[in-house]
């Protein structure tokens, strides 16, 4: 199924009266005997987490519905920090997503699983999710998909910074000078070169979300990052350690 094809039908999928809702698991850990504990993020409830009872018995039906990248219908019960699971219908197969791709979305998973706030509503942000994975499905290059999630991910949780105009005058911004990023304040623009510092092309591209050139990516890559630090903390990207143990060539090429 092609992925585009695949996320319309998704999203087309109605949610019944019922209460199921659509969502995607984080990830998955076992939980006793025969039971799983999902890391989910769901469209209408934002990420939550759920205890599916029996998950892993040799009769449970979803044995292989329960995964990543596989669009489901989720219904559950409970008023504390973890909900119990009681009903779950794959919508379809997962997305074929293989390599680089792969642990391109692991870490898309990790970000939501770390930065968001549980059981915050973010409906626009779900279907920027849903948009990042099908675009991953097909790209040659991931590193777009990642950067516009990210950004979006920024957005939604309000850290808002003008790309378009210079903090310090209220001018557009110049393609061809350069501005330093304050925090809390944006772009002021500067002679001085460091890593905080980016070209007004690159700021456009970053607020246009479109990258045509491999100096725009990285400069998105690096804004991202220093944005997301302070959500993130000192703890590694368990998804990044392993991009980096079981791909050689992702230290030339990096998330």
């Amino acid at each position: 199924m092609a992925p585009y094809f695949f996320s319309n039908i998704f999203l087309a999928h109605s949610m019944s009266s019922e209460g199921l809702q659509r969502c995607f698991v984080l990830h998955r850990r076992p939980y006793s005997e025969s039971s799983l504990i999902l890391d989910v993020f769901s469209e209408e409830y934002g990420r939550i987490t759920l205890m599916s009872k029996g998950a892993r018995s040799k009769r449970s039906n979803l044995k292989g519905a329960l995964q990543p990248f596989t669009p489901l219908l989720l219904k559950w019960s409970g008023n504390g920090s973890m909900k119990t699971l009681r009903q779950a219908e794959p919508i379809s197969l997962g997305l074929p997503l293989m390599g680089i791709n792969l642990y391109s979305a692991m870490y898309i998973n990790e970000l939501v699983g770390r930065v968001l706030v549980a059981e915050v509503a973010m409906p626009a942000l779900f279907h920027d999710y849903l948009h990042a994975l099908t675009e991953l499905a097909q790209a040659d290059n991931p590193e777009p998909a990642l950067r516009r999630f990210e950004l979006a991910m920024l957005s939604a949780m309000g850290y808002g910074v003008d790309f378009l105009h210079c903090a310090g005058t209220g001018e557009p911004i110049d393609p061809e000078m350069t501005y330093r990023y304050r925090e809390q304040k944006g772009f002021i623009a500067s002679v001085r070169r460091d890593n905080l510092t980016f070209l007004g092309n690159e700021l456009i591209a970053i607020s246009e979300r479109r990258f045509t050139t491999k100096e725009q990516l990285k400069a998105a890559k690096r804004f991202t990052r220093i944005a997301l630090k302070p959500y993130l903390g000192g703890k590694p990207l368990k998804s990044r350690e392993l991009f980096l143990s079981m791909v050689p060539r992702a230290r030339s090429i990096g998330k």
